[in-house]
C-alpha cells in the first residue's frame, strides 16, 4: 500500500537520510526504530508531507505523495498522525477535538463516527473535558481517536506513548494495536524503544545514520541481525571470537559451534559470533568454567555477566531463584541454534 522508494532527506547540504526503502502492505503495522538522530522521524514527516525529498519518491495506493519538486499536500493524502506531544487543542473538549477531522461531515454522520470512537477509546464520561483535565494516558486515547476520526489510510505515530510510565506505555501499546488491527488501519510507528517496537509491530525497520540497515519481522531481527550494527543494537548480547572449521561450524572457548545454514567462508577465518543470553546454557558436568562478574536482578529472571578464560565476557539469562554470587565459577555450554557470525571486515 504504501511505498518508499530510495528516499533522500536533507537539511541545506546534509543529508539526513540516503536511499531508504520500505513498504508498508494494507493492514500492516510496522515501525521506525533507532537511536535518536539516526533519521527516523525525518522519514515519518517525509510520509506525513513536512518533508521535501531530494531523491526518490513516495507513493500511497499507487497515488504519488512526493518527489523531488512535488509534494501532495498533506490534508490530501489521507494519512493520520499522532504526535509525541499529542497536540490536542487546549480550548476544545474531548468530543470537539475528535470531531475537528470530520467538521464536513453530516451532523449524523458526525454524532456516529464520535460514539463509536469515545466507545473504542472507552472515554464516554469525559467527552465534555477538555485536555488538562485529562491523564497523560487519556490524552493519548484521545489523540488516536481523533486521528483515527476521518478513517485515514494509514496513521503515523511519533513516539506517541514517551511521555507515559513504563506500566500505562504497555498497556497503551498493546491496546492501539488491537485499535488498529480492528480497523484494519496500516500505521507506522517511530520510537527508540525496541521492546515497544517488538510488541506494535509487524514489521521493523533499523535506521543507523539516515540509512536503512534491515528492514524485517522483530523475529528476524532478533535472531538474524543482517550486520553488526543489528546484531548489537537489537537485544542483548555480545560477540565471541571463534575460527571457522567449514562453511557451517565454528570452534570457539565455548566448543564448536554448528550452524543452521552454509557460509560462503574458508576455514581457518577469524570470525565473530553473536550469542544472546538464551544461548548460554548451564552444564553441571562438563562445559567451560565462567566467572560472574554482575549480576542484574529483574524479577523473574537475572542477568548474569560471565568472564571466560581468555577475560571475553558473555551474557546469560537464568531463572531467579537459581541465584549465583560474584566470584562464583560456573560451567556452562553455548547452545546455538541461529548462527550469526562476522568477519573482521563485515
Amino acid at each position: 500500500m504504501l511505498q518508499v522508494d530510495n528516499i533522500q532527506c536533507q537539511y541545506d547540504t546534509q543529508a539526513v537520510l540516503e536511499d531508504v526503502s520500505f513498504h508498508v502492505n494494507e493492514g500492516d503495522i510496522c515501525c521506525l526504530l533507532g537511536p535518536s538522530g539516526c533519521g527516523k522521524t525525518t522519514a515519518l514527516r517525509a510520509i506525513a508531507g513536512f518533508q521535501s525529498l531530494s531523491h526518490g519518491q513516495i507513493t500511497l495506493g499507487g497515488q504519488l505523495l512526493s518527489a523531488p519538486g512535488f509534494e501532495l499536500e498533506p490534508e490530501q493524502r489521507h494519512i493520520g498522525m499522532v504526535f509525541q506531544d499529542y497536540a490536542l487543542f487546549p480550548h476544545l473538549t474531548v468530543h470537539e477535538n475528535i470531531r475537528f477531522g470530520i467538521r464536513k461531515s453530516t451532523e449524523t454522520e458526525q454524532r456516529k463516527i464520535i460514539k463509536q470512537l469515545l466507545g473504542l477509546i472507552q472515554l464516554e464520561k469525559v467527552a465534555q473535558r477538555y485536555p488538562h483535565e485529562l491523564s497523560g494516558g487519556q490524552q493519548q486515547r484521545v489523540a488516536l481517536a481523533r486521528a483515527l476520526a476521518p478513517n485515514p489510510r494509514l496513521l503515523l505515530l511519533d513516539e506517541p506513548f514517551s511521555n507515559l510510565d513504563i506500566e500505562l506505555r504497555r498497556h497503551l501499546n498493546l491496546e492501539v494495536r488491537e485499535i488498529l488491527k480492528e480497523y484494519g488501519i496500516s500505521a507506522i510507528l517511530v520510537t527508540h524503544d525496541q521492546e515497544e517496537a517488538f510488541s506494535f509491530s509487524d514489521q521493523v525497520g533499523l535506521l543507523h545514520a539516515g540509512r536503512l540497515q534491515q528492514w524485517d519481522t522483530p523475529f528476524n531481527l532478533y535472531h538474524e541481525p543482517a550486520n553488526r550494527f543489528v546484531a548489537n543494537f537489537i537485544g542483548q548480547g555480545g560477540l565471541l571470537p571463534g575460527m571457522t572449521l567449514d562453511q557451517n561450524r565454528v570452534k570457539t572457548e565455548l566448543g564448536i559451534i554448528t550452524g543452521n545454514r552454509a557460509y560462503s567462508w574458508q576455514a581457518n577465518i577469524p570470525v565473530d559470533i553473536l550469542l544472546r543470553p538464551d544461548d548460554i546454557v548451564l552444564n553441571g558436568e562438563g562445559g567451560t568454567s565462567a566467572e560472574v562478574v554482575k549480576k542484574i536482578f529483574s524479577g523473574s529472571a537475572t542477568a548474569y555477566y560471565l568472564r571466560l578464560p581468555s577475560g571475553s565476557i558473555v551474557e546469560a539469562l537464568f531463572p531467579s531463584h537459581q541465584n549465583y554470587e560474584l566470584g562464583e565459577k560456573l560451567l556452562i555450554n553455548a547452545k546455538v541454534e541461529h548462527l550469526i557470525a562476522f568477519t573482521p571486515d563485515e
